[in-house]
């Protein structure tokens, strides 16, 4: 009954009161011996570490080692330049890649195998665009050969073709299918040079956001690079920027002079 007593009368939150208010002195590795009025027995109380002690031991000790190379610096990898430049030219090649995918859907008065790529054949309950069903190749400047990879897919070529924009009305031999490609009337080479120049500016929009992506990317970086890296960084970029801005122009000054030709 008096153990249980006293277990609860020196709790350890008492035993925190004593220590702070002075009335029992605790030694951080000694145990601690209390007696009890009207009894001879002594209880003795396991040490308790000194908190207050251990906090600022472990605070200094952390403090310590944050500082042990002096000011805070970021590590920066060695090839964060080389990530960001590849990052960049990955972006505005795939600009590139779909201005010339948009280019080739447009018909001009010459064949071209890939003016075909973009039509959709349903055959054999599945939908899939035209080059994998078929080789489309160039007979002449104005005839295309379709020759299916099946030839009961024969039927559903022509179809395709024929419900196409493109105003294609392919022959069929038996085995393949012939298409003549119409000359351009004037008001089809107005509409077609209009949708080049603006496939041409959706690549350059798409190309500039690769860039700010860059950029944006250099700029987190401001406080952990060289200035002349960043710098260089910068301008590598920017140099990217123009050739892929350049390339995509010259690809629709093609398209427009090849429509200009009918």
């Amino acid at each position: 009954m008096m153990s249980g007593y006293v277990r609860r009368a020196f709790s350890y939150r008492n035993m925190l009161w004593l220590r702070t208010s002075g009335a029992v002195r605790v030694c951080d590795a000694s145990p601690v011996k209390i007696g009890v009025a009207d009894s001879n027995r002594v209880f003795t109380l396991p040490a308790t570490p000194n908190f207050s002690v251990e906090s600022r031991r472990a605070f200094a000790k952390g403090r310590k080692s944050k500082d042990e190379g002096g000011v805070s610096t970021i590590e920066v990898p060695p090839n964060v330049g080389p990530t960001i430049k590849a990052n960049a030219v990955s972006q505005m090649e795939a600009a590139m890649a779909a201005l010339s995918a948009e280019l080739n859907k447009l018909r001009t008065g010459r064949a071209s195998p890939g003016m075909l790529d973009h039509i959709i054949v349903e055959a054999s309950g599945l939908k899939m665009p035209l080059n994998r069903v078929a080789v489309v190749s160039v007979i002449d400047l104005k005839t295309l050969s379709v020759n299916p990879y099946d030839p009961q897919t024969l039927k559903q070529l022509e179809n395709a073709i024929v419900s196409s924009p493109l105003g294609l009305n392919p022959i069929s031999d038996g085995e393949r299918l012939i298409a003549v490609i119409p000359p351009l009337t004037k008001e089809h080479m107005q509409a077609m040079t209009k949708l080049v120049a603006k496939s041409c500016e959706d690549a350059r929009q798409s190309i500039r956001r690769a860039r700010q992506k860059a950029m944006d990317a250099i700029k987190k970086l401001y406080s952990s690079l060289p200035k002349d890296d960043i710098k260089r960084l910068e301008k590598e970029v920017d140099d990217l920027t123009k050739k892929f801005i350049k390339s995509a122009e010259d690809l629709c000054k093609a398209k427009e002079k090849e429509i200009s030709q009918g």
